[in-house]
């Protein structure tokens, strides 16, 4: 039998035509061919000859090239309505135009028939595959990959290894291994590879080698015979490896001790991995007063290879602007533009932006379209602020109102303004901890209790302190990992660079460690500065996020969620997009600022 999409889709179409006769309207009840007419007639029908007549009037104008509107009507139909061989029908329709349009939540809503009724084989691998890569969209990549290796165990397809590798690639450890329960051969395979690439630590020889050793054993692998092309890219990164760092921070001036925080995590992870990083030297260069020309200059004499550093915002923006860098580097801010210029240059910070963004699109996932913000009355935090509502308004969000508060201050009446703008249903907090405590109590005392909270990591101080955030209870916030491990990972084990953790975290001061997390975080971004520039998809799962440089450089982060439980941060479960398990995979599963302000070594540095 043909294997291919267009095939299987015959075939599919083959098997609709010859079971479409379980309902033939009768003479009376003969059907018109003008869609205007079916819905007008849809209106005087019962329920189940209405579904008929929406559903033929969707196919009729999909036929004729309105698939806009084909799609909406075939969304907004009750196909429960219908019999069983009109939902395939509807099913097969609505997930082809919901690809077609690039609205995979019409695809995964097709999707949902799958468990429901018995489908016709190749109908039913159309539809799950379809459903995969839908899933993938919108950032379900275990789900997706799950469902498209599972089309691939039945159909041995290649041409599904790129979609499956992209999704496996995004998931952490924990969520790896977890899928390993009851797997495949097939999917062990996958979990497999995905694993090496994992363990590889960007050693790109060693990580070749081992790929090739895979392939070996695993010859009839669909990834074995048609390598991910990331993977086959590593062939040209051989003889590539990093094995000197040069390091530009400052040892005096305004930023010295956030370089010195900076600088504790990245040498203690290169002393901890001494024997996973094949030798690599780091050469620290004091940034305070040296021209960036004369620091390169330095480095390449040294006989570097790639640059960390600066830290200095100005000194960024400066490099931004030019057209490329004497060596490949990893900046450590964010410069003033709107874009990264440089060839060579990528960016990396905690930026508090990035995690408003992020809050702004966990709300608009979690169904809340009306907003009020509650920001401090400064400089960063009308900067990030300002991020919110950008974000906010781009996912078509309302804000309701926007109140900058005094830090020092009491929350009560802020909190009582932010109310007052409209009817929010949800609130975005920027605050530090003893600020945010105040608010979740005051907003019961207003009779809002129940309006969500959610904030950004800045609330949390980075060790459970149950009787002082108690009054935090509910709130959602977004965390590096190596600050809430278990809410993150599942604990402390499955962290990414575990050993590292655990020697910084035994005798750190809470406000630094964001800062020696940042530092390890760096040290393993510019190990793999060569792949980056080569394999731009590539991230890294790191101590303070997953890590994903975007198309001028910039590293954008992507953090955890977690809620507090009796003052202790806990996970979120992802959202269930199914309502049951439609992939009859086992049901639902877990998900997986800048720098010193207001006494804090986690606010903003500019």
């Amino acid at each position: 039998m043909d294997k291919t999409p267009r095939g299987l889709l015959a075939a599919a179409f083959a098997a609709l035509l010859l079971g479409g006769c379980a309902y033939q309207p009768g003479p009376v009840e003969r059907l018109p061919d003008d869609p205007g007419a079916l819905l007008e007639q849809a209106r005087q029908q019962e329920p189940e000859r209405a579904a008929i007549s929406r559903l033929e009037a969707a196919d009729i104008l999909a036929r004729q090239g309105q698939r806009t509107q084909a799609l909406a009507i075939a969304a907004e139909l009750d196909d429960r309505r219908l019999p069983d061989d009109q939902r395939l029908r509807w099913a097969m329709l609505l997930s082809e135009l919901g690809e077609a349009e690039g609205d995979p939540s019409a695809v995964i809503q097709a999707g949902q028939l799958l468990g429901e009724i018995d489908l016709p084989r190749d109908a039913g691998l159309i539809l799950r595959e379809r459903q995969g890569k839908a899933l993938a969209e919108i950032g379900e990549h275990r789900a997706a990959a799950e469902s498209l290796m599972r089309v691939q165990s039945h159909t041995d397809r290649d041409v599904l290894n790129e979609t499956i590798w992209a999704s496996l690639t995004r998931l952490e450890r924990s969520e790896l291994d977890a899928m390993r329960d009851g797997a495949d051969e097939l999917t062990l395979g996958w979990l497999t590879l995905a694993g090496l690439v994992r363990d590889s630590g960007g050693d790109v020889q060693r990580l070749s080698e081992r790929l090739e050793t895979w392939r070996e054993r695993n010859v009839r692998h669909p990834a074995a015979r048609r390598v991910p092309s990331d993977l086959a890219a590593l062939r040209e990164l051989r003889g590539q490896q990093v094995q000197h760092i040069a390091v530009f921070l400052p040892e005096s001036g305004p930023l010295a001790s956030v370089a010195e925080a900076i600088r504790d995590g990245m040498r203690a992870h290169h002393q901890a991995t001494a024997e996973r990083n094949g030798g690599v030297r780091l050469t620290f260069l004091d940034a305070s007063h040296g021209n960036l020309d004369m620091l390169y200059e330095e480095a390449r004499s040294r006989g570097a290879q790639v640059v960390i550093g600066p830290l200095d915002k100005d000194q960024i923006t400066e490099l931004e602007n030019r057209d490329q860098v004497p060596l490949p580097t990893l900046g450590l801010n964010y410069g003033h533009g709107e874009t990264n210029r440089a060839r060579g240059l990528f960016q990396y910070g905690l930026s508090a932006e990035d995690e408003a963004r992020q809050v702004a699109r966990r709300g608009r996932e979690d169904g809340h379209r009306r907003s009020a913000l509650l920001i401090p009355d400064n400089e960063w935090g009308n900067r990030v602020g300002r991020a919110f509502e950008r974000e906010w308004r781009r996912l078509d969000g309302t804000v309701t109102n926007v109140v900058a508060y005094n830090p020092g201050g009491s929350a009560t009446e802020s909190t009582r303004r932010a109310l007052a703008g409209g009817r929010p249903d949800m609130l975005f907090l920027l605050a530090l901890p003893s600020y945010a405590r105040q608010v979740p109590p005051t907003l019961e005392y207003y009779d809002a209790a129940g309006l969500p909270i959610y904030a950004t990591s800045h609330l949390f101080e980075g060790r459970p302190q149950p009787l002082l955030d108690h009054d935090l209870d509910a709130v959602n916030f977004l965390d590096i990992p190596w600050q809430i491990p278990d809410a993150a990972v599942g604990g402390v084990e499955a962290l990414p660079y575990a050993d590292s953790y655990r020697q910084l975290r035994s005798d750190a001061d809470p406000s630094v460690f964001r800062l020696m997390a940042m530092g390890v975080d760096a040290y393993e971004l510019a190990r793999r500065l060569p792949q980056f520039q080569l394999m731009p998809d590539s991230q890294l799962f790191g101590a303070t996020g997953t890590l994903v440089p975007a198309a001028d450089g910039r590293i954008q982060r992507h953090l955890p969620w977690a809620r507090f439980e009796r003052g202790v941060p806990q996970p979120i479960l992802t959202i269930d997009l199914f309502g049951s398990d439609p992939l009859g995979n086992g049901g639902a599963h877990l998900p997986n600022g800048e720098l010193i302000e207001d006494g804090r070594l986690d606010a903003p540095v500019d």
